[in-house]
Formats: C-alpha cells, sequence, structure tokens
C-alpha cells in the first residue's frame, strides 16, 4: 500500500511539474510544436507498451471516430490550450488554474450528462472555485495583473477536457475498452493531426537548451504523459478512481512550489486563489448525493475511464 501512496504522490509531482516544463519549450519553440513534442514523446511508450500487452485490436477500428473526436477533446486542444496559457503566464499562476480541472468536469457533466443534481455545497463550490479564478487574474492591478489570454488558454484547455469526460462516459465507457487502448489511439491521432498542423520551421532551437530539451521529450513527453498514464492506471486499480483523483490536488501545489523556486513571485493572493480553487474542488467532490449501491459500482468504472489528466 505504502508503494501505491507514493506513486500517487509521483503522479501529482508529475503533472504539477509539466508547466515548468512547456514554460521553458516555448521560451524557444511555439506552443503547436511543443505540444507535438509532448504528445510524440508521450505516444511511443504508450504504442510499445500497448503491443507487448496485445490491447490493439482489429475490432477496435469500427471505433476510429470515437478515438479521433477524443484526440482532439483530451490531448491536442487540451495540451495546447495549457501550453499556450503557460506560454503567457507564470508557472504557479497556471499550475494553480489547472486545479480547476475537476470543477470544469463537473459543470459539463451536468449539463449535457444531467446526472448529478446539484446540492447547495456542490454550488458553493462552483463558486468558490470561479472566485479563484479570478482572484489569480488579479484583475484590479491592471496590466500588472495576470495576461487575459493565458487565463482564457488555461481554462479552454480545462473545458475541453471537461467535455472530453462527458464524451468519454456517453460513447467510450460501454464499449469496455482497455484504458491503455484508448490512450494510445488517442495519442496516435493527435501525433498524426499535429504532424499535418505543425510548423516546423525553428523547432531545432530547442536543442541549443539542453534543460528545455528534456523537459520537453523526458518530462511532458515519457513522463508527463506516457508515464502518467502507466502510474494512473496502477494507481485506479490499487486505489480506485475516487482516491486516484487525490493527485488532483498535489498537482497545483507542486506547480506554485517550483515557481517559488525558480524566482516567480508567489504573493499571498496566489496562496489565496489556490486555496479556494482547491477549497471548491473539495466541496464538490464531498457534496455529491450518495447513488444508490448498485448505481455506485458502475460509477466507479466510468468515473476510472473518465479522470484521465
Amino acid at each position: 500500500m505504502f508503494r501505491t501512496y507514493l506513486a500517487l504522490v509521483a503522479l501529482g509531482v508529475i503533472w504539477g511539474s509539466n508547466f515548468i516544463f512547456m514554460k521553458w519549450a516555448t521560451d524557444l519553440i511555439s506552443p503547436t510544436q511543443t505540444v507535438f513534442l509532448r504528445v510524440f514523446f508521450g505516444f511511443v511508450p504508450l504504442l510499445l507498451v500497448a503491443i507487448k500487452a496485445k490491447v490493439i485490436t482489429r475490432q477496435q477500428l469500427k471505433h476510429l471516430p470515437h478515438f479521433a473526436i477524443m484526440s482532439v477533446l483530451a490531448t491536442t486542444f487540451y495540451y495546447y490550450g495549457f501550453v499556450a496559457g503557460t506560454a503567457r503566464l507564470p508557472t504557479s499562476i497556471a499550475g494553480l488554474l489547472s486545479g480547476s480541472i475537476p470543477i470544469f468536469t463537473f459543470i459539463c457533466a451536468f449539463l449535457f450528462l444531467r446526472q448529478d443534481r446539484p446540492t447547495w455545497q456542490m454550488g458553493a463550490g462552483v463558486l468558490l472555485g470561479f472566485i479563484g479564478i479570478a482572484v489569480s487574474a488579479r484583475p484590479w492591478e491592471g496590466v500588472a495583473g495576470a495576461e487575459l489570454a493565458g487565463i482564457l488558454w488555461m481554462l479552454a484547455g480545462t473545458f475541453s477536457l471537461g467535455v472530453s469526460f462527458v464524451y468519454a462516459q456517453r460513447f467510450l465507457s460501454p464499449l469496455k475498452i482497455p484504458p491503455l487502448a484508448l490512450a494510445t489511439w488517442q495519442t496516435g491521432f493527435a501525433t498524426l493531426t499535429l504532424l499535418v498542423l505543425t510548423p516546423f520551421d525553428g523547432i531545432s532551437a530547442i536543442a541549443n537548451d539542453q534543460r528545455a530539451l528534456l523537459g520537453a521529450i523526458l518530462g511532458l513527453g515519457i513522463l508527463g504523459t506516457g508515464g502518467a498514464f502507466f502510474i494512473y492506471y496502477f494507481v485506479i486499480e490499487k486505489l480506485g478512481p475516487v482516491r486516484a483523483a487525490g493527485a488532483t490536488y498535489i498537482a497545483p501545489v507542486v506547480a506554485v512550489l517550483i515557481g517559488a523556486i525558480v524566482g516567480e513571485d508567489i504573493t499571498g493572493t496566489v496562496i489565496l486563489a489556490l486555496c479556494m480553487i482547491l477549497g471548491g474542488v473539495v466541496l464538490i467532490q464531498t457534496g455529491k448525493r450518495n447513488p444508490p449501491l448498485a448505481a455506485h459500482s458502475k460509477q466507479q468504472t466510468t468515473d476510472a475511464s473518465a479522470q484521465i489528466k
């Protein structure tokens, strides 16, 4: 059990450290090029493991449209939103905004699935989370506050991921396809899409900075994408999806700490915004009505496939 919780902490650290790697990469190359490197070097290890595990089958080909849509919602656009946002914001602000993912997931599930009737506590959680987002932008500071475009890109990424959870629950969960196969198809389609859309002029500039190059390939790709999938599914198997989601709480804290280490100005306002967003997530997670016992088992299976960061 100790090893499982160690893996949970490691997952939160991986997710939280992604923002500094994005920042280093986008100082040298474009956000689109950064996303391509992340997805490609995340897809390669996933493909190798999927082939070895023999989870890719010919029967899955009939579901290619679903895989393609998920590749946009949960990989290409989601990653681009985070990279474009991080390029315009301090890593600490970008990281704490990533903590709003469960808030947008809840909103999308309520709007499109109507599965969770909100309680007053859940409503308070959504409100508190959005206040935290507003505080992180510091609009009262004018041009000295966080760049609005960066905030909007981060929120676009979190919303896209929230929509992907709804899509996965409605169209993919009933198919009972192994999560490793889904992840491989998803990142594979995203790699092909980015091969077409990415302008590669100037991408070699990242090779001039070994720190940024290793951060993009190892930090964002192999560990941040491929490795994160492996660890997350291991933790879900051992702890279940609810406790595995605890990594979501760790990542923003790690991002803020890394921001402080690299010299970013971590003010009381940043800490307050972080507490508000995480507090909103806690209120939402603990405010759900208890489902009937039979439905609870089905929901746990659904959540396992939906909570991929």
